[in-house]
Formats: C-alpha cells, structure tokens, sequence
C-alpha cells in the first residue's frame, strides 16, 4: 500500500563531485564475476523445500491462531498470537520467491500460495508481481521510479518511527481495499484506475503509480483479486452478524498487524537508504543493501526466506532462497578481506537501526 510519507529528493543536475560518494562507485567486476561463476549450480529451485517450507509455516500460523482466538488466560493468547505472527510472516515472505520464481520451475506454487496465504491475509501475488523486479532494475533502484525504496537515511529523525508506526493499520487497509474498493470500482473507471494505480502494489514510494497488466497476468489478477474481494467482504459480514466473534477477529487483525511492523522493521533495516535519487551501479547497489549472516541466528525470524541474505540477493536475484546461504559460504571463502563484498555484511538488527536513525540525525 502507498504510504503518507513525502519525499525531498537531491536535484539530479547536482554536479558528479556533490553526489554521495556511493553514487560513484564503479562495478567491482571480479566480485560479480567470481558470484555468477561460483553459484550455477545453485540456480535451480527444489520444489521440496519450497512446499515443506511453506506448509509447515500455515500449518503453524493458522494452528497457533485458531488457538490465541479460543483460549481464555492471557499469557497463552500472547504466547499462541506471537507464535502465529512469526509463522505467519514467513509464508508471507514467499510472496517475494513467487515475484522471481520461473512458475514452469515450480508448477502450481502461485496458485497454491494465493490460495493459502495471498487471498487469506489479503496480499495476493499480483501487488508484488510485475512491482518487485521494478526494484532489481538497474537503472531504477534507488531512483523516483522504485517502488520500494525512499532515502529514509537523508529524510527527517521522525519520518523513521512514522515509517514503522503507520504499518499496523495494513490489515485495516487491505480490508477496505478488498472489501470496499474492489467492488466499488467495478461502478467507476476512473476508481477503478486510482485503485489499479496506487492501491494495488506492496510499495513504500508514495509517487509510485502501477500500470495496469496485460494478458494472461490480468486474466490472473481478476481471478485473484475477486477471491480476495468476496473473502473480505465475508470476514465483514461474518463479523457484523456474529459469526466471527468479535474477540477473535480483533486477535487476528492485531497479529496481522503484528506481521505488518515486523516486515517493516525488517524493510527499514534491508537497505542503507542512502541513495538520493541518481542511478547506480550494482556494486554500489549491492553496497547499499544489507546481509545479516550467521553467527546470528535472530535474523532467521525477522529476515526470513532467505532475506537474510539481501545484498547477496541484489547480486544474484535469480538464486533461489534456500541457495543463498550456501552462495553466501562460498563467495565469502573465494574473496580477499579487501573485496566490496564483505563490506554488506552485518551484525544484526540493533546496529543497523542505529546507523540510519544515526544518519538522520546528520546536518545536511
């Protein structure tokens, strides 16, 4: 969904010498070379893990919800609605998978994920599809044109918890979206082009307007999206009449909306935020993303499915999510101490947050 924070971005007449040193950095050719050479062989994806995964992750989800919505003593609704919210986001994260996946290397995996996720949880993969692979082009990342990126390391100290703060109400919004604004816009063109523009895509760049898809994609995000709509529309009604408990309703709106600032906390922490609009080149985009790799282990919960690994996946954006551990083993192993590459790796959460609430704090 669009956010409400505004962008003042850096002219792009600046002359070369006033840019941010990281605008100028050139392509470390042997890092990119020794990353595609050392990891063909990790290109393709084990269907496997991707259906284990994935069905573990419901399972647990929906299993410790239907629980924090029907015991009673309040340390076992926390305890159940966490656990929920931890399994719940990271079958949502795969929404980031299905947005680079060949769908002929992994059948039916869309279609069983909208199934399971996208449509329950009211993100289906169409506000990722066709938005996300915006973000890994070359001359858009870090740009007016990106949907996921604003320089949140140049901006205001208090845009920062604004960012975070304002993604609890995602549930709220994504229910009107669907439950209101979905079957609105069948009566309005010109709604339904607003809703098609700005309220059809998972983007933090509140400039960002979507164009419409052609073809099979729209046939696919017509089918999807009117799932979507008639589910939000029943969780309504089911509500308004009783069906739905109140109580339990609200549990789950409060565990989405848990799910919600996780995912962007762990989104103001992926990138450094430091590009003020020009084009870059992928070392420097690699080098304004964020790695957080073992020994750290708390990352496998709030940088799931292979977002740990978000600077290498800038890299390598083709790389599946269960290699890119293994890549990260061997390009670290084959590449001196002196190489741009090490220098995306991080500690953990902590520290990142406080480098960039540090950097907007800087006199500019």
């Amino acid at each position: 969904m669009d956010s409400s924070l505004t962008l003042s971005r850096a002219p792009s007449e600046a002359p070369a010498a006033a840019r941010p040193a990281r605008q100028r950095i050139a392509d470390d050719k042997a890092m990119l070379r020794t990353a595609a050479e050392l990891t063909r062989d990790l290109i393709a994806p084990r269907p496997g893990v991707y259906w284990a995964d994935l069905i573990a992750s419901v399972v647990v989800g929906y299993g410790a919800l239907a629980v924090a919505v029907t015991v009673s003593g309040t340390g076992w609704v926390v305890l159940a609605a966490i656990v929920s919210a931890l399994a719940l986001y990271r079958a949502l994260s795969f929404i980031h998978e299905v947005s680079h996946m060949k769908h002929s290397a992994l059948p039916r995996f869309r279609g069983g994920w909208n199934v399971l996720v996208g449509v329950p949880m009211l993100t289906p993969s169409f506000m990722y599809e066709g938005v996300h692979n915006l973000h890994h082009a070359k001359t858009r990342y870090g740009t007016s044109e990106d949907p996921e990126y604003l320089p949140l390391a140049l901006m205001k100290p208090w845009t920062l918890p604004a960012f975070v703060v304002i993604s609890a109400l995602a549930p709220v919004g994504l229910l009107v979206r669907y439950a209101i604004l979905s079957p609105l816009s069948l009566l309005s063109p010109k709604l339904r082009r607003t809703v098609m523009e700005r309220y059809s895509a998972l983007a933090i760049n509140p400039s960002f307007r979507r164009r419409a898809p052609e073809g099979e994609a729209r046939t696919m995000w017509n089918r999807v999206e009117t799932a979507a709509s008639a589910w939000a529309i029943a969780v309504v009604v089911l509500t308004a009449t009783g069906v739905f408990p109140l109580r339990g309703v609200l549990i789950a709106f409060a565990i989405g909306s848990t799910v919600a600032v996780v995912n962007q906390v762990r989104t103001l922490v992926a990138h450094l935020w430091e590009n003020d609009g020009e084009p870059m080149s992928v070392t420097a985009q690699y080098l304004d993303s964020v790695n957080v790799p073992p020994p750290s282990l708390l990352p496998a919960l709030w940088a799931p499915v292979g977002l740990r690994y978000h600077a290498l996946h800038h890299l390598l954006p083709s790389l599946p999510y269960h290699a890119l551990g293994e890549a990260h083993r061997r390009i670290t192993a084959a590449l001196d101490h002196g190489s741009p590459y090490h220098k995306a790796s991080y500690a953990g959460l902590p520290g990142l947050v406080h480098k960039i609430v540090r950097s907007t704090f800087q006199p500019r």
